[in-house]
């Protein structure tokens, strides 16, 4: 399998796009913006909502699936929410097709005509609500905690697999809650869920903060958010969720019996990752000879690959590996031998490092007269040779170990890319020479937020919530500033 992928140093996003299709993650489809996402790119995306899923059964949320139409009414309830999603959404407005008189082909029947349009969902807050108002009755039944797992499209004029598609799959929490304290821990809760999902299973260092108030979801009182450094020094946002105060309570009137008998509007929160995740995870880890995946969300963990001639040697070899791949798969490690007399071993040694398999074993009839194996590792690509005795402890030492590796491998390098500047020329020099986080003064004002963004295309990634209270001056305006935030160009 030759990789002839470009290199990152030539032209990321080139290598990006060619990796995702090289190595069998996604490709384009035949509706504009929309994607494919093959079995290989599908494995890894299941893996993630396996581990995301126990996550939120784990702190008491249930799974439930709303329709993917919303009636327009719905949307306009909320103000800031329509107009926050306005020029994203698809719009049904026929039931039925026909063919034209003239045999040209199918036409859309104009008699069939919607009373009222139906939106394709961009997110589900505004059905959910109106669902929520038939379910909410007394403080008995809140905490109310549900998730869905669903797509959703968001008409996308400009697309790149995984990072943005008009249709993307995702997770959507809606819960609702009797006081705005349980509201935002519920907020807060989440948003360390999602960083704790990032960091163990993808190996994704992230920082966790809050948006300023011109990056807030459409309805939100406040967006909590985890940002990501890419390689190529541009940020991603991996992960949102939103305390929404009571604004979608009192916009389709849900309200509850407190203790007292008394009438209230609920709080709530929404939370969201998509597939988004899978570009993040492509981009952190990855390189020049393909991805690089971290051994818990890898399909396949372990690939064995005899080196034989003739059938007499493959059947000795496939013999000796079996009771291998048994106690690997006993131990929960997801093991392939790949038997295929189709490909040579060459070829399957380049196709395994393509799809990052984190762990590849080699046997030949040296290695069964010698008693060894060849190990290879994904991360750093070296090779060596290992006791038939010793290879299952070599392979869970080696899964644990290139989990922690590239994640300190990404720590290291966000660390080296988060620059403190003090001026507006610096801060732009900065960006165009390194990228990465810059950490600045900022005024705390839309307008000077909205001037960095139309002169550099950098935009404030998130106010950290760990930020070091810090009196300077704005970088832009000299105005008094309590904290620096970090700007970043991102995807």
């Amino acid at each position: 399998m030759g990789k002839k992928l470009t290199k990152r140093s030539e032209d990321y996003s080139k290598w990006y796009n060619e990796l995702v299709v090289k190595a069998d993650l996604a490709e384009n489809s035949g509706v504009r913006g929309c994607m494919v996402i093959k079995p290989y790119g599908f494995a890894i995306w299941e893996k993630m909502q396996a581990g995301l899923d126990k996550m939120f059964k784990e702190t008491g949320h249930e799974n439930a699936y709303f329709p993917l139409f919303i009636p327009k009414s719905y949307l306009s309830k909320e103000a800031s929410h329509v107009e926050g999603f306005a020029k994203e959404c698809a719009v049904v407005t026929h039931y039925r097709l026909k063919n034209a008189e003239d045999g040209s082909g199918i036409i859309v029947d104009e008699n069939a005509k919607l009373e009222e349009e139906l939106i394709v969902r961009p997110t589900s807050e505004t059905i959910i609500w109106d669902t929520y108002r038939k379910w909410i009755q007394s403080y008995r039944d809140l905490p109310l905690l549900i998730n869905q797992w669903a797509n959703v499209v968001r008409w996308e004029m400009r697309t790149r697999l995984f990072l943005r598609t008009a249709e993307f799959l995702w997770q959507e929490g809606h819960t609702a809650h009797a006081t705005e304290k349980e509201a935002i821990e519920e907020a807060e809760l989440m948003m360390n869920i999602y960083a704790e999902f990032a960091e163990e299973h993808m190996a994704v260092p992230v920082i966790k903060g809050v948006k300023t108030e011109s990056e807030r979801f459409a309805g939100a009182v406040e967006t909590y958010c985890i940002e990501a450094l890419m390689q190529d020094g541009k940020a991603l946002q991996a992960g949102t969720s939103h305390f929404l105060g009571q604004n979608f309570a009192k916009a389709f009137d849900v309200k509850f019996a407190n203790k007292e008998g008394q009438k209230e509007y609920v709080w709530a929160t929404s939370w969201g990752v998509s597939t988004r995740l899978m570009g993040a995870l492509v981009m952190t880890h990855s390189d020049d000879n393909g991805l690089v995946l971290p051994p818990k969300l890898a399909p396949i963990q372990v690939v064995i690959v005899p080196i034989y001639k003739g059938l007499e040697q493959l059947d000795a070899i496939s013999e000796e590996v079996q009771p291998l791949v048994k106690e690997l798969r006993k131990k929960g490690i997801s093991v392939k031998f790949d038997n295929r007399d189709t490909h040579k071993p060459g070829f399957k040694f380049n196709e395994y490092e393509l799809k990052g398999v984190p762990v590849r074993l080699a046997i030949g009839q040296r290695d069964m007269e010698n008693g060894t194996y060849e190990v290879a590792r994904r991360d750093t690509l070296e090779k060596e040779s290992v006791p038939a005795t010793d290879i299952i402890s070599k392979v869970e030492f080696l899964l644990e170990d290139i989990q922690k590796n590239i994640y300190n491998k990404a720590l290291s390098h966000r660390e080296a890319h988060i620059t403190n500047v003090q001026s507006y020329e610096e801060f732009k020099k900065v960006l165009e020479e390194k990228g990465g986080f810059l950490a600045a003064h900022w005024d705390g004002t839309p307008e000077t937020e909205e001037r960095v963004k139309d002169e550099t295309k950098a935009t404030i990634r998130c106010i950290p919530i760990d930020a070091d209270a810090e009196q300077g001056t704005c970088m832009v305006t000299g105005k008094p500033s309590s904290k620096r935030v970090l700007f970043a160009k991102a995807y």
